[in-house]
């Protein structure tokens, strides 16, 4: 006697199939672009090379498709290819021309720290590190008479230590005078561009005279109260303000300088002039 046969009951779960080839390949595509972003390039290509041979070699697919209940007669059947030699991959990168590195103006810094110790504690140098160098800004208390250029006997001993770091790097450097929001006005100045002025000139011939700072090394600006650190409304603030700063240009800071073409020796265009600047 014949068995009635009975109708093959119907997969309503076919949708998942298409759901997990779907997230395979979003997850696929995310991999791909956080590689892309990662600095380390050998660790990038790592990470694309193992998600290229799993989804290549099926192990992946296989592995999404045994959790949703299909194709677990396939499992055991799927071909692993064998593994890559990655001797080569892991090898270091030809090394290329050697690159150019500016001053190291963070063991420059460490050195005014330590040298510097109690007057950095005392508020008379500020220390700071930015984009555009090392900056070393001189408060006015501590180097110059109230609305005067001429710097004090007493801070000789403070520069001649900073003036030993700046000589041991080969940084051009900007000097850079500010003053408070008071205006000024006696028999010397008429205003606070001229006593800003002033005082990064005086600085730049102490370093020079005093020294031996090469003077094709330096610039000078005097900005007056247009570029305050601290308000202008108390007298601490106003302090702040009155202050010149020894910037030390990095590599990023000396693009935005004007360099000199001087007259051709030799055939030749000699390098950048001393011509100091004042006012901006």
């Amino acid at each position: 006697m014949r068995r009635p046969k009975h109708p093959e009951q119907e997969n309503h779960e076919r949708w998942l199939v298409s759901y997990a080839d779907f997230i395979t390949l979003l997850f696929a595509f995310f991999v791909v672009m956080f590689a892309s972003t990662q600095a380390d390039k050998a660790k990038a290509k790592a990470v694309s090379e193992s998600v290229k041979n799993a989804l290549e070699n099926g192990q992946f697919s296989a592995a999404v498709s045994v959790m949703l209940g299909r194709g677990k007669h396939q499992a055991s059947t799927v071909l692993t290819a064998p593994p890559k030699d990655s001797a080569h991959d892991n090898q270091p990168a030809a090394p290329g021309p050697p690159q150019p590195h500016p001053p190291d103006l963070a063991q420059a810094m460490a050195s005014l720290e330590h040298g510097l110790q109690v007057e950095i504690a005392g508020g008379k140098v500020q220390l700071k590190l930015e984009t555009r160098g090392l900056v070393i800004s001189l408060r006015e208390a501590a180097f110059f008479g109230s609305g005067d250029d001429a710097l004090s006997p007493a801070s000789v001993p403070i520069l001649a230590r900073i003036a030993a770091v700046i000589r041991s790097v080969p940084n051009p450097m900007r000097l850079e005078g500010y003053t408070d929001a008071v205006p000024i006005h006696n028999s010397r100045f008429r205003s606070n561009w001229e006593l800003s002025a002033a005082r990064s000139v005086a600085m730049l011939e102490l370093l020079r005279q005093r020294f031996d700072v090469p003077p094709a090394r330096m610039s000078v600006a005097g900005y007056a109260e247009n570029a305050p650190v601290d308000t202008n409304e108390t007298d601490q603030g106003r302090a702040h303000n009155r202050r010149v700063d020894i910037v030390l240009l990095s590599a990023e800071g000396v693009k935005a300088e004007p360099r000199a073409q001087g007259p051709r020796v030799g055939g030749q265009e000699s390098g950048p002039q001393s011509a100091p600047q004042a006012g901006r």
